[in-house]
């Protein structure tokens, strides 16, 4: 982990694949049994998309293709009892490919409705909602024709 000016920048992984008709995004449970949206810190001398796409090859096993940047939101936290701040950047990014998702504990798809009741941060739910709009306009400019 990578503090700067007691920041910490951390890349977030809005994942969603078509399923059904429906629009799914992927959740983990965090460490206190919450869902949350995928995240990683961004290590030194790497670009916040660049660790997205690090975390989703090498940790989830996955083939994710970045669309563009859902949103930003900043945090604060406590890293060995020093006041830290988190500055998050994410990510919207399609699922492509992958046979297990591994290496990121308890994981799921739920389609939009489901994923902003299970997410209990409001910064996460906004993302969510922001990236389906975003879904809606990409698909209307790259209909095939």
């Amino acid at each position: 982990m990578k503090i700067i000016n007691n920041e910490i920048l951390v890349g977030g992984a809005v994942i969603f694949k078509e399923g059904r008709g429906k629009k799914h995004f992927l959740l983990s449970k965090n460490a206190e049994g919450n869902w949350e949206i995928l995240k990683t810190t961004v290590r030194r001398g790497e670009s916040s998309v660049r660790s997205v796409i690090r975390y989703t090859s090498e940790q989830g096993n996955m083939a994710t293709r970045v669309l563009d940047e859902v949103g930003r939101a900043v945090g604060a936290g406590t890293v060995n009892n020093r006041s830290i701040t988190f500055k998050y950047i994410y990510y919207l990014m399609l699922f492509k490919a992958g046979a297990e998702i591994t290496g990121m504990g308890e994981i799921s798809w739920f389609d939009k409705d489901q994923a902003i009741k299970k997410l209990t941060l409001k910064r996460e739910k906004d993302m969510i909602k922001t990236a389906n709009t975003m879904i809606k306009e990409w698909e209307k400019l790259n209909k095939k024709k």
